[in-house]
């Protein structure tokens, strides 16, 4: 495969919701520009950019993957994405660099929430949409009801480009509104032949053309005044204002096809190629000697490329995808990553298609690639000179919505797991793996309960670790309610020095802070020397509470009196004492349990509204507020405790079809409804017997 200048390439990103088509339409693609001799299918598993082992068993895409097609002396790279939200990082990843993203809806469910969601993202970076409308072989599929949908959802700039000819399974091709030809299809194969336009479509062809030249004349004042003066527009004015309005986001082309039969996929060929933008019809800003520019995508350019997905192989070592915005990167060179302020050297150069990698001396600026074994970068770091080095923008991913606690089979496993869970990282930037200091349990964070399963199988198929999933232990506090006055003697005699230390403490409640420590004795009761170790001993007892053995937070302890002993007071004597006597006093103070409290937000279709709210009430959580956000959803405000929302996403999904999602973060921590007090005691209990007798 060769390098292609700039102007003759195309990034064109794949997206929707699961299953509704996009690796078919890649398959399609291929098929019909000769790239490929035969047609993959799904459901066959042989198709080329879904080749993961995972992706074969599920039937659907869980990563971002490269399909470049050469055709008419262009290069088109498709970025085909995950269309199920636990993978939103790889179709976060595809956005940031397609230059057109390219939604799909099915022509009979119409618009889904995954398609919704990567329309929002995709206009929030001003990116040129394409809409195909796909399975118009399907029962049901009603291209009219899906335009008119894509208008009242998506804005009336949605306007299509080609009529279909037939429908559900007599749909056998489209009309073009820019040729006025119809394309007839022989079904699954790329042969087609070109008709006049049939009668039957006649109606609906002249009405969206009317729509579509409306569009175009609004792209400039010379053509609007034109338009309005009754007088045609010239191809030429009509070709220059389409493809104005698609960079400009003022049209956004529909185009029926069904990528199944191949129905429709030439005439999307021809429409990439003539229509939509090159890379260097779109600047980019980056940072660069701290100062904001705008930087021109030439060859010819200072070094800028974007690693934007990274792949953990165990035989090939890490595989960095990156696209190049400016400049040109060459095999067996050096470059500079600023975040780490190291080289990197650059060894062989490859162009991917699905698994395969085909090798390559150079990748201009444009143009997609890849490279083994980049020793610090990661997701999201830029490849530039140490001369001149430029940083872009790096990709913004959602926070985890998902923790799991995981902990290794075998001694074996547990040996293995730190640098697995580490690739594992590198590979998802969606993941995140912390340790409980309180639990000591090993904690993964990720986008939903399937995403974490599926990183536990892969560490399994890649690096043979085999590791056990659970719900996370709530980290529960402590704290008291009321004041008391403890006091503590420790006091040993045997032979030689003996230990003596005691102490009076003061506890009172301290909601302001998570503890503070003064002392108020005088006349030196106890030395000044030993307050420091008090204070010490109180923390140490702070760490495990009298409720059920929960860390201790929003205290104050006062120093108030004591006494000591010339000879037999020591550090150690005061820290015991203090210790003691916090735990007598804590025992006294009226304790409670407090348990995390999360702010969350869900983002609900608007007929799912109710059944959220109640799901809400019997969960604990309190509603602190509803506001509309466009497009049939609302958003709920809400604080619910921690143990009741840690296998919300399923429950989520399930209650809105799929269509639900939120996002979760600590808040603060509250007591604990005292009916639930005892389950927690209990369970507390039984894990500590449980640690205690070995078993992990």
């Amino acid at each position: 495969m060769r390098a292609y200048p700039t102007s003759r390439i195309r990034n064109i990103g794949l997206f929707s919701h699961g299953g509704t088509g996009k690796t078919s339409l890649a398959e399609a693609l291929l098929f019909a520009s000769g790239n490929s001799k035969r047609l993959g299918r799904v459901l066959e598993g042989n198709t080329i950019s879904d080749y993961d082992p995972d992706e074969i068993k599920r039937h659907s895409s869980i990563s971002l993957s490269l399909v470049p097609i050469e055709y008419q002396d262009h290069k088109i790279n498709l970025i085909d994405t995950p269309g199920y939200s636990e993978f939103i990082g790889d179709m976060q990843c595809g956005l940031r660099v397609a230059d057109t993203a390219l939604i799909l809806v099915d022509a009979h469910t119409g618009i889904e929430v995954g398609s919704d969601l990567m329309w929002s993202a995709a206009s929030s970076l001003g990116l040129p949409r394409v809409i195909v409308v796909n399975k118009m072989d399907r029962e049901n599929s009603d291209f009219d009801q899906v335009v008119e949908q894509t208008r009242s959802q998506w804005g009336s700039a949605a306007t299509p480009l080609f009529v279909p000819i037939g429908r559900e399974q007599d749909f056998r091709g489209i009309a073009s509104i820019l040729t006025e030809k119809a394309y007839i299809y022989k079904i699954d194969t790329a042969e087609f032949q070109e008709v006049d336009i049939p009668p039957e479509v006649r109606e609906s062809f002249e009405r969206y053309k009317d729509d579509l030249i409306e569009r175009i004349a609004e792209t400039s004042d010379d053509l609007t005044t034109k338009y309005l003066e009754g007088e045609p527009l010239s191809a030429d004015e009509i070709t220059n204002g389409l493809k104005a309005g698609i960079l400009s986001c003022s049209i956004f082309p529909i185009v029926p096809v069904s990528a199944l039969h191949v129905i429709g996929a030439s005439q999307i060929l021809d429409f990439v190629v003539d229509f939509l933008p090159s890379p260097d019809t779109r600047s980019c800003k980056v940072l660069q000697d701290g100062k904001e520019i705008n930087l021109q995508p030439q060859s010819s350019g200072e070094l800028a490329a974007l690693v934007f997905k990274t792949i953990a192989d165990p035989f090939v070592g890490k595989l960095s995808y990156f696209r190049v915005y400016s400049g040109t990167i060459k095999s067996d060179t050096h470059v500079f990553n600023p975040r780490t302020g190291k080289e990197e050297r650059i060894g062989q150069l490859f162009f991917v298609r699905g698994k395969e990698q085909k090798p390559t001396d150079r990748i201009e600026a444009g143009d997609i690639g890849a490279v083994a074994k980049l020793a610090e970068t990661l997701t999201g770091d830029t490849l530039t000179s140490q001369s001149k080095p430029i940083q872009l923008p790096k990709i913004e991913f959602p926070h985890p919505i998902y923790t799991a606690s995981i902990r290794p089979k075998t001694k074996a496993d547990l040996d293995k797991m730190g640098s697995a869970l580490q690739r594992m990282l590198e590979e998802d930037p969606t993941l995140h793996v912390s340790r409980d200091p309180q639990t000591g349990e090993t904690l993964v964070s990720g986008m939903g309960e399937s995403h974490i399963e599926l990183m536990a199988e892969r560490m399994k198929r890649k690096f043979g670790v085999e590791v056990e999933i659970g719900i996370p232990r709530v980290p529960y506090r402590e704290t008291i309610t009321a004041s008391a006055r403890a006091e503590y003697k420790h006091k040993k005699q045997t032979g030689g020095h003996g230990q003596y230390g005691h102490v009076i403490l003061q506890i009172e409640p301290n909601p302001n802070s998570e503890f503070e420590f003064q002392s108020t004795v005088v006349g030196g009761a106890v030395p000044k020397q030993y307050f420091p170790a008090v204070e010490k001993g109180v923390q140490e007892a702070m760490q495990e509470g009298t409720v059920a053995g929960y860390p201790v937070v929003n205290v104050k302890v006062t120093l108030t009196d004591g006494s000591y002993h010339s000879v037999d007071s020591s550090e150690m004597a005061f820290k015991l004492a203090a210790s003691q006597a916090f735990k007598r006093g804590m025992s006294e103070a009226k304790p409670v349990l407090l348990e995390p409290i999360m702010e969350v937000s869900i983002y609900v279709p608007d007929q799912f509204v109710g059944d959220v709210m109640s799901d809400l009430n019997s969960r604990r959580a309190r509603v602190e507020g509803m506001d509309p956000s466009g497009a049939g959803f609302t958003v709920i405000r809400a604080q619910a405790p921690l143990a009741e929302m840690q296998k919300y996403s399923s429950q989520l999904r399930s209650i809105t079809q799929g269509r639900g999602t939120f996002t979760m973060e600590f808040s603060h921590y509250e007591e604990v409804p005292p009916h639930l007090t005892d389950q927690i005691v209990q369970e507390a209990k039984a894990y500590r017997e449980m640690q205690n007798s070995g078993h992990h």
